[in-house]
């Protein structure tokens, strides 16, 4: 009986997370060429890591930015990846997840607990030490490699689960955040930071003057990147600052959005019956009502989202993995440095999330999603301890780009990953599957395809709407 009401709120999920996990295994392919690449000793390919270090040099009026490749990666494209993940913290705050404290509760306290005990066992074994400042790299949670593994589980991993690892990993994004505009600002120069941030006043004013049309904001969220790239702080935390102004909600409510669509499709249903009506004008509608019943950052976030996923992110992991494995690097995983990479993402990370989950349940702050166990809970903690993408980058920000302790992390950080996946993928899977019933509901409410098996579901306006 409730099938038919869960299926349009649960159905976005099983998109996102097929998506999702499609970009996990394109991420995974990258970063594996990469080191096969940057480790043949024959032919050109022993010079490949080096690729990175070429510059390119653009010029506009007396503006000259001129880096290398890997910085243009690093610090520019990097910042569109970040403004997907400002959108995405955007909306889990206002409609989504984390919209109110009792859903937001469990995931919040798990994200919590997950970012402080790996970096308080990263300082544990690095205090004192010249790489004590890479506390931040264990912190992170990539949610692409994670949602991969749950992908790979099938019905053993319930639709609960993937939600609150989703809300997890946007929660830890957003403490990455954090941390890199608060920790990772080496020099500041005040004089573009001002400019910086009365931009994203100029922003935050047309976003209260109602504008709605992405081309007054995205001109605006470049000068911002550049301004944020002079002032020292880095240039990437514009997309996040970009993603807060662009509005998020729609100029309608539920009654007038739902009387919109009526018009519309009755003017498309009239412009069928006439035998010489152009199918490009009804496209064109159909466009037309798409835009006109969605906000500009739902439009944006669906434009980027396979550009980022299938594009920036394994461009990203491909630069960043391209290292050699050397003797020394494979001896720098006993260092400080390696185990404290290794041990706070694969011991810090499931005890912080796992332990901060059953205290928020135990105080009865929240409830387990349903049909999620606590071994369920505990086999998401070790996959959160697949950092990949977010340690690359904080590692990039607290090492530098070319030093062997950037080396030594980045082989920790894939180590741990690679490790905290199979052995999460292992727990997981030994959990029992679902009875064919449950798993039928379960398959009927995500279905394999967008649109396979689903039924139309008649729109349903609640009482008092």
């Amino acid at each position: 009986m409730l099938i038919p009401l869960v299926k349009p709120l649960i159905r976005p999920f099983g998109e996102f997370f097929r998506k999702e996990a499609a970009a996990g295994i394109t991420l995974m392919f990258s970063a594996a060429l990469a080191l096969v690449l940057a480790n043949i000793s024959w032919g050109p390919a022993q010079y490949f890591p080096a690729v990175w270090d070429t510059h390119l040099r653009v010029a506009f009026n007396s503006v000259v930015l001129d880096h290398s490749l890997l910085h243009w990666i690093n610090d520019g494209l990097m910042a569109v990846f970040f403004l997907i993940v400002g959108l995405e913290i955007k909306r889990e705050v206002l409609e989504g997840e984390l919209s109110s404290l009792r859903q937001a509760a469990l995931p919040i306290a798990g994200a919590v607990g997950g970012m402080l005990l790996p970096a308080l066992v990263f300082t544990l074994f690095n205090r004192g030490a010249p790489t004590a400042a890479g506390w931040g790299i264990p912190m992170a949670t990539d949610i692409a490699f994670a949602l991969a593994v749950l992908q790979l589980l099938g019905p053993r991993a319930p639709l609960g689960l993937k939600v609150f690892l989703t809300a997890l990993a946007i929660v830890d994004d957003l403490g990455a955040v954090l941390v890199i505009a608060g920790f990772y600002t080496k020099e500041l120069h005040l004089n573009y930071l001002y400019l910086a941030l009365g931009t994203w006043a100029l922003l935050l004013a047309l976003n209260g003057l109602r504008v709605r049309s992405l081309w007054a904001y995205l001109p605006l969220g470049l000068v911002l990147w550049f301004f944020m790239l002079e002032s020292g702080i880095h240039a990437t935390l514009a997309g996040v600052m970009l993603a807060v102004a662009i509005p998020f909600r729609i100029p309608y409510s539920r009654p007038e959005l739902l009387l919109l669509i009526d018009e519309r499709l009755g003017l498309l249903r009239d412009e069928l019956q006439e035998l010489e009506a152009d199918p490009r004008t009804i496209s064109e509608e159909l466009e037309s009502l798409h835009t006109s019943s969605s906000s500009p950052a739902q439009r944006l976030e669906d434009q980027l989202h396979s550009v980022v996923a299938f594009g920036i992110i394994p461009l990203f992991a491909f630069a960043n993995t391209s290292l050699v494995i050397n003797p020394e690097a494979l001896q720098g995983l006993f260092s400080p440095l390696g185990l404290g990479i290794i041990v706070g993402l694969m011991v810090g990370k499931p005890l912080g999330v796992g332990g901060m989950a059953w205290l928020t349940v135990r105080l009865g702050w929240a409830t387990l999603p349903p049909g999620v166990s606590w071994r369920h809970i505990w086999g998401a903690g070790i996959l959160a301890g697949i950092g990949f993408t977010m340690s690359i980058f904080i590692t990039l920000l607290a090492l530098g780009e070319q030093t062997l302790g950037t080396d030594v992390a980045k082989l920790a950080i894939l180590s741990a990953s690679v490790s905290s996946g199979l052995l999460g993928y292992a727990l997981l899977r030994s959990m029992p599957a679902p009875p064919p019933l449950l798993r039928s509901k379960r398959d009927d409410a995500v279905p394999a395809e967008p649109g396979a098996g689903v039924q139309p579901v008649p729109v349903r306006t609640p009482p008092g709407a």
